[in-house]
């Protein structure tokens, strides 16, 4: 048993050599996979486009001209061509062992195209027109070939691929014929990309399985009275060669697929092998004649196999569905009998039957997968051997770890190695104390912090929340004293301005006495340019020097400006808070707690000037809160006044602006037909589709009867007009009906202008727009048009 073999052998000098390298090497690996799998969104497979439609097949083989070329390409050869939703096993196949595909590419914005084919059965010559652009395998004049390999494909395509049809002249006499797995077109340079991305995650699981293999393969040699290993040995080394020849990095290490072919079938061949081997070896001195049979029994078939086909007796393809039927018989017998024994298993033995239970599930759903019982799909048989070797793995380590802490507990130097890390941990006890007792203080903070902000939310003016701030500020900054200083207009911020004491607070050593006010700082400051700097703190919490060290002098006051941010004018400042650290709280606490205090409040305050900028901009945004009764977008008043706020924005940022204008083509007809009722409702309906057609961003209003103008604040013309282009397309695709009778459809045309594309002055952006929509209209309507010039 694997308990056994590990106590056995965790005691010699020579597997503590052994399994360092593994509990080093191991963790690696397991990194790099997680790693890649965190990564795997910036990693992505490369942009592809599926070829999923338009294909056609024809029974039998084309025959060949004068040219060498096969007629059956000739596009007057339209004949005796059947669709198929995929080209792999047309119907009515009976005995035939050629067949042809046609398809038209797609067309698509690439810059070196080439069609990527996951896997032909068997062997395929690629034609376009007269011109073949690719083959795979050896065609004799009768029109067959030997079996070459089931690689991946990559077939360059001509910059005109989409014009012409392209055929696949295929020959298989393997039980599947035609095209296999994904098929689509992407650039040449993401193909290796895209290989490694589907690959890594093998490859990573076959380096674990060469590495327990070796290790394995030592302790059988070590003990050879104990052949334990030998087996997680075989399998280890099986799986890990399994798994390189399956990928498709493969090929791009070693480009002869028959090769890679042979040893992939070799070791999958095997893996029953290993398997018997180790159920064997599990049971012990029980008799296991049938599971030794059938071990024995897969070996002579993976040697006949391997041999007929070499010999050229039978090919390599046809010794799959066979072997997967007799591995089919012998997973379920190894089952039943493993399920017999499962009571006299150990503990670690029932984990990795558990585990060995997975991956048959996913080699017999690979094997569902190969014979077209289920669709295709990569099925992650490789995550089947990584779990079967972690847990072989964490129960080997597991038990090396407790005999390693046995040899230690009898180790002379124990008592002083301990005596030192309890000292060690008694420090570090007293100063997790402290840090627990400052974040308790923190977290209090941040609590009644976040009450006073959601307070400040609930105001409806800057003024009513400078008031509730004014009355908050004391209990926020305990145990500090401190004095707020405000200018006499809140909101006039001008230099001039003269900035008075509007609270102050403190409390002496006794902390029953009531508040004083113990400040001395002034009552006030003559301007806004002659206020103190405010402190400059740490970035961030974690730049703050440990709690031993002193901290500068200036640290024991704090100056905090607390800003809004005004879209208009910017950041402005319109309160001033000074804070200094009372005499007993000083002498109780150290230097790096009042730093920790200090940065917590600097961001309890950075945290309300957030909070105060918001209540400005609600306060700002109400004033310009005017709604259209009937579609309930922003009305023409509110675009009048908000075009001007844009206008002094994007000339003050350099950020673009650009404004749409929308009117619904013929709506004039349309009323006369059907009513202002029934217009007032499509108005509706197409009021509805204009936010979705734009960002969160964008301003939508209504402008006036049937005309909407959009503004797009930082976006350019190529973007509006991409935008207005899906609208039309929108609003052309709606289904308009009125008590169950459907109305004519109705289309729109949009006029775009751009600063500074369009004009250097963001006043004409209107006119501009206007005379880019009435080009529409005389252009044909249901179309946009952007206005190049001002």
């Amino acid at each position: 048993m694997i308990y056994n073999h590990v106590i056995a052998i965790a005691g010699r000098q020579l597997s503590s050599m052994i399994l360092a390298p593994l509990r080093l090497t191991l963790p690696c690996l397991i990194v790099a996979a997680l790693c890649w799998l965190a990564i795997g969104s910036s990693v992505a497979s490369a942009a592809s486009q599926p070829v999923t439609e338009g294909w056609e097949y024809r029974w039998g083989d084309s025959p060949i001209d004068a040219n060498g070329v096969p007629t059956w390409t000739e596009t007057s050869a339209l004949d005796q061509w059947s669709a198929i939703d995929f080209p792999s096993n047309p119907p009515d196949r009976n005995g035939r062992n050629n067949v042809w595909y046609r398809v038209t590419l797609p067309a698509g914005h690439w810059h070196d195209p080439m069609l990527y084919i996951f896997s032909v059965d068997l062997i395929v010559q690629v034609w376009q027109g007269d011109r073949q652009i690719y083959q795979f395998g050896e065609f004799d004049a009768e029109g067959r070939g030997e079996f070459a390999g089931w690689p991946w494909h990559a077939i360059a395509l001509p910059p005109d691929y989409h014009d012409k049809p392209l055929y696949f002249r295929i020959y298989s006499n393997y039980i599947d014929i035609g095209l296999w797995g994904k098929v689509a077109v992407m650039e040449q340079q993401a193909l290796v990309p895209y290989i490694l991305k589907n690959s890594i995650k093998s490859l990573i699981v076959a380096g674990m399985c060469a590495l327990l293999a070796l290790l394995a393969a030592v302790f059988a040699f070590v003990r050879k009275d104990d052949q334990g290993f030998s087996g997680i040995a075989l399998f280890a080394s099986s799986s890990a060669l399994l798994l390189l020849a399956g990928t498709d990095a493969s090929q791009l290490l070693w480009h002869q697929p028959l090769v890679w072919e042979y040893l992939e079938a070799g070791s999958y061949y095997m893996v029953p092998v290993a398997l018997g081997v180790m159920l064997t070896q599990w049971r012990g001195t029980r008799p296991a004649r049938l599971l030794r049979r059938l071990w024995q029994l897969h070996l002579l078939y993976l040697v006949l196999a391997q041999g007929a086909s070499l010999l050229g007796l039978v090919t390599l393809a046809s010794t799959y569905p066979v072997f997967d039927g007799l591995f089919l018989v012998s997973l379920i017998i190894m089952s039943v009998m493993a399920l017999f024994d499962i009571r006299q298993m150990s503990g670690e033995q029932r984990l990795l039957l558990a585990v060995f239970g997975v991956y048959c599930l996913l080699l017999i759903a690979d094997m569902a997968v190969a014979h077209g019982f289920l669709p295709w799909v990569r099925v992650p048989v490789s995550w089947g051997v990584l779990l079967f070797l972690l847990a072989v793995v964490s129960i080997s380590v597991t038990h090396y770890r407790q005999i390693q802490i046995q040899l230690q507990q009898m180790n002379a130097r124990l008592e002083q190695e301990v005596a030192e890390r309890t000292a060690k941990a008694e420090a570090l006890t007293l100063r997790e104390r402290r840090r627990v007792k400052m974040l308790t203080f923190e977290n209090e903070k941040n609590h009644l912090s976040d009450a006073v902000v959601a307070g400040l939310q609930r105001c409806v003016s800057l003024t009513q929340a400078m008031e509730l701030l004014v009355l908050e500020l004391p209990d926020l900054t305990s145990p500090l004293r401190g004095v707020l200083y405000q200018p006499d207009a809140l909101c006039t911020y001008l230099p001039e301005d003269c900035w008075r004491q509007v609270v102050s607070w403190g409390y002496n050593s006794n902390p029953s006495s009531p508040l004083t006010n113990s400040s001395t700082l002034p009552k006030t400051f003559d301007g806004l340019i002659n206020l103190p700097r405010p402190t400059r703190l740490f970035a961030d919490i974690r730049d703050l020097p440990s709690d031993d060290t002193d901290l500068p002098a200036a640290l024991h006051n704090l100056c905090l400006w607390i800003n809004v941010q005004k879209a208009e004018s910017g950041i402005h400042t319109i309160g001033l808070l000074q804070l200094e650290v009372p005499e007993y709280f000083s002498a109780n606490t150290t230097e790096y707690g009042i730093a920790r205090l200090y940065f917590s409040m600097d961001q309890i305050i950075q945290k309300i000037g957030l909070t105060l900028s918001g209540v400005l901009l609600q306060d700002d945004l109400q004033k310009f809160s005017y709604e259209d009764a009937l579609t309930g977008l922003h009305n023409r008043r509110f675009f009048d006044r908000l075009i001007k706020h844009e206008r002094a924005v994007c000339l003050r940022s350099q950020r673009p602006l650009t404004l749409l204008i929308a009117d619904v083509d013929h709506f004039k007809h349309f009323n006369d037909d059907y009513g202002h009722e029934v217009g007032d409702l499509v108005l509706q309906r197409i009021a509805s589709e204009l936010a979705p057609a734009f960002r969160e961003s964008d301003v939508v209003c209504r402008y006036g009867g049937e005309e909407f103008v959009i503004i797009m604040a930082g976006a350019s013309s190529a973007q509006a007009k991409a935008k207005a282009t899906g609208l039309c397309e929108r609003v052309q695709s709606l289904r308009l009906e009125h008590e169950g009778v459907a109305l004519r459809p109705l289309t729109i045309s949009v006029g775009v202008a751009n600063w500074p594309d369009s004009t250097l002055d963001p006043e004409k952006l209107m006119g501009l727009a206007d005379k880019a929509l009435y080009r529409a209209k005389r252009n044909g309507r249901n179309r946009v048009e952007v206005s190049s010039s001002g």
